[in-house]
């Protein structure tokens, strides 16, 4: 017999759902609030999310000239396969909202009579704008949710977790179909359109820098709804997390090296010159990739940032944030060698979309780590993450709009109905444990599918997570099995991707194909559930 779920309070009317309440979602309900009513839906809570723990800073060109530097820098960095007019949008328009939020209240570091400014890998210029040393995604997250709370049109729900997206007869996505995590309930909640802003996936992962939730809910739901996803083999490893028995990966900003870090072997030997004439300053890819052949050559876990060579009182104040958390650990930066190993940090790749944030679903629009607009191409430059979460979150919300006001009106209505859904019976022996799946997945995606890959190992992985996809067909009803499922979507789309794209380029690296720029390189690798589905104008379509 099915329990009896308490009732639960009902949904606010809305005309547009902005899933997630990261820098991109409360930018794109901000931007959203003049066009109707606004309904924000997070899983847990606003602060368990990626932003807030986004350390390094925010890359804005704070001079006319540096805007083609900054450009150039993030294509250089996406080894050529960045979206020329994607790029362009983040360069132009990033000053602009940044200074957007300067105007809301963001108290960035200051020096002198202006701005405190931080070089960081691959950027050939100091454009890092922070906050309290290494909190920058703290401070933009307080004053975007500050200004999104104080908007009469944005009503919020935190622990509901959407578990689809809903469309009409005609394609049209015009809702999304949500769990209260509370009560149990499941709502079906119609709009006039739908802002991903769910974050990424690095949870796929048995080591990642990324919280909990990033669990790539958005991207398998737009595929389940027939969206176009893009170049997901583009997964960026984080070269210095910290390396600990039982303690969180912390991520070690790599504004430290651009502070004077320098990486060590297990033996005590710097070694980033053998590897790259920047050092310590290449490209995330490179040095994740050196790191971890340094690991292999001296048979260890880890190898060591050292800063003890620079002023104690400096790394204090530069970076507190990390000084006090390693002290937790009994690891003080200023005195001893911090031992760090790469770990899964960001997508690359994700829902595609256009400039303006449109998916190939006609009333879907994605923004920041869940999208792919083509700004960070094979490999993400530094601190472009956040600028790009303000900017396409904007965009999205210009583009979400206008796309509701020329819907019909009788499309316009929003409701919601509960959902009969079957409950979980006790001692449902023949069901997965999803934990123990979870840990599986999570360490196959880490050997095979991680740093260095080859076709061999890609076709294994490849082969059991399709047997787990199989064995998921069946009805997920709580808010973990959903997780799982989604997570074996996401780690299938990342390993397919990588498959097809069979030489080197960026954060993908073939151990079997280690040369750059081979045959086709610069095509787009395009996945989708529905093959039928129209690709975009100009699109290298690759479809299932």
């Amino acid at each position: 017999m099915p329990r009896t779920r308490p009732p639960t309070p009902t949904l606010p009317a809305a005309d547009f759902l902005v899933i997630g309440s990261g820098v991109a979602g409360l930018r794109a309900a901000i931007g959203l609030n003049r066009a109707g009513r606004v309904l924000v839906l997070t899983k847990g809570s606003p602060a368990e999310g990626s932003s807030i723990y986004a350390q390094g800073g925010v890359a804005v060109a704070p001079e006319e000239d540096d805007i083609a530097l900054h450009r150039d820098d993030t294509v250089r960095a996406g080894k050529g396969l960045c979206r020329p007019e994607a790029v362009q949008v983040l360069v132009e328009e990033g000053p602009a909202r940044v200074q957007e939020l300067i105007r809301w209240g963001a108290r960035f570091d200051r020096a002198g009579d202006g701005y405190a400014l931080a070089r960081e890998a691959a950027h050939s210029r100091h454009r890092i704008l922070r906050a309290g040393g290494d909190a920058t995604g703290t401070e933009m997250v307080r004053v975007l949710l500050e200004r999104a709370r104080s908007l009469p049109q944005i009503a919020w729900r935190d622990h509901h977790f959407t578990i689809d997206l809903l469309l009409d007869p005609h394609g049209r996505c015009v809702g999304a179909l949500v769990l209260d995590e509370s009560s149990g309930a499941v709502k079906q909640v119609r709009a006039k359109a739908v802002v991903l802003a769910t974050g990424g996936a690095g949870q796929i992962y048995a080591r990642t820098t990324n919280p909990p939730v990033a669990t790539g809910d958005g991207i398998a739901m737009a595929y389940r709804a027939g969206a176009l996803v893009e170049d997901m083999e583009f997964v960026q490893f984080h070269p210095t997390a910290l390396y600990l028995p039982a303690t969180p990966q912390l991520l070690l900003t790599e504004a430290m090296r651009g502070e004077g870090a320098v990486l060590r072997n297990i033996k005590g030997e710097v070694f980033m010159k053998r590897y790259h004439e920047m050092a310590e300053m290449a490209p995330r890819d490179i040095v994740s990739r050196a790191i971890w052949n340094e690991m292999v050559a001296t048979s260890a876990r880890h190898v060591y940032l050292d800063v003890t060579h620079l002023d104690p009182g400096f790394i204090r104040s530069r970076f507190p944030t990390i000084y006090a958390t390693c002290l937790r650990y009994d690891v003080d930066i200023t005195e001893e060698m911090v031992p760090v190993c790469p770990s899964a940090h960001f997508m690359m790749g994700g829902v595609w979309t256009d400039t303006r944030g449109a998916t190939s679903v006609p009333g879907l629009f994605a923004a920041g780590e869940v999208a792919c607009a083509g700004v960070h191409g094979a490999n993400r430059l530094a601190s472009n993450s956040l600028l790009e979460g303000l900017v396409f979150g904007a965009r999205a919300a210009e583009a979400a709009a206008e796309y509701a006001g020329h819907l019909r009106p009788e499309r316009g209505a929003s409701f919601e109905r509960d959902l009969a859904v079957g409950e979980a019976e006790d001692g449902r022996g023949d069901h997965l444990d999803m934990e123990k799946l979870l840990n599986s997945l999570r360490r196959l995606m880490w050997e095979q599918v991680g740093i260095i890959r080859s076709g061999q190992r890609l076709l294994s992985a490849l082969t059991q997570l399709e047997k787990w996809e199989e064995r998921l067909r069946d009805p997920c009803r709580t808010r973990r099995e959903l997780e799982v499922r989604n997570m074996v979507t996401v780690g299938r789309l990342v390993t397919t991707a990588a498959l097809q794209r069979e030489h080197s380029l960026g954060a993908h690296f073939r151990s079997d194909h280690p040369e750059e720029f081979g045959s086709g390189w610069e095509r787009h690798i395009h996945l989708q559930a529905n093959a039928s589905a129209r690709a975009p104008v100009g699109g290298a379509g690759v479809t299932e």
